[in-house]
Formats: structure tokens, C-alpha cells, sequence
């Protein structure tokens, strides 16, 4: 199938898929004639991809875990680079939900202070 078709089925753009095949996530067959040719491993893939980026991974510990991966459920062949990929990625989520902690006490402050001052400055009036 041409690239449009798999964008279709995929639902993703077909820019994204060239930039998936430019990163070495995808690497279609190619036709005497030079067009990319993709069949429903490729389909697979993308799903794959799509399912990596949805957790939020980027495409470098994407690359390392899409090889390991044995089907669309979060299953892996036991890969050496797994391990440490997945664990820096929860390490790196670990952060993000300590500094998301941190703003949302902030915000919550300064909301206490506005209702607070609201509620006197309605007093006043």
C-alpha cells in the first residue's frame, strides 16, 4: 500500500510517517519505481509507535523499545536496553509528577489568597 493508504489506516499524517522512516522507526520496501511500499507490519508498527508517544516517550527510548516490542499490549522481549530505558523514562515521569505536585500547591495558595481577599473585599464595600 502507498503512504496515504497507511496514514489513513494508521490515523496519522503522512508527514508522520515520513519522519518516523526518517528517524529509522519505519523502513518500507521500496518499488523499482521508488515509492515507498507498506503492508500491515507497518501498520503494526505505527500502532506501536502511536501507543510508545501516547505514554509520553520520546523517539530515542522509542527506537530502543519498538525492536522489543511482541505485539500492541505493553509486552516486551526481554531486551538489554529495555530495563534502563523504561526505568530513566519512570524516573523522568517520577519528576515531572513531583514538580506538577509543587506548581499545584502554589496555584492552590494563591487561589486561597484570592477567595480569601475576595470574601474581604466584598466586607468593605
Amino acid at each position: 500500500m502507498r503512504i496515504g493508504e497507511l496514514a489513513r489506516r494508521a490515523g496519522v499524517s503522512e508527514r508522520m510517517l515520513r519522519y518516523y522512516e526518517q528517524e529509522s522507526l519505519l523502513q518500507p520496501v521500496r518499488t523499482e519505481s521508488g515509492y515507498r511500499d507498506y503492508g500491515a507490519a507497518e501498520i503494526q508498527c505505527v500502532q506501536r509507535i502511536r501507543i510508545l508517544s501516547a505514554a509520553g516517550l520520546k523517539i530515542e527510548t522509542i527506537r530502543i523499545l519498538l525492536p522489543c516490542i511482541l505485539d500492541n499490549q505493553p509486552r516486551f522481549v526481554p531486551c538489554r536496553e529495555v530495563r534502563a530505558a523504561l526505568r530513566q523514562e519512570v524516573e523522568k515521569l517520577d519528576e515531572k509528577l513531583h514538580n506538577l505536585a509543587e506548581s499545584r500547591k502554589i496555584v492552590a495558595s494563591f487561589l486561597d489568597g484570592v477567595e480569601v481577599a475576595g470574601c474581604a473585599n466584598r466586607g468593605s464595600q
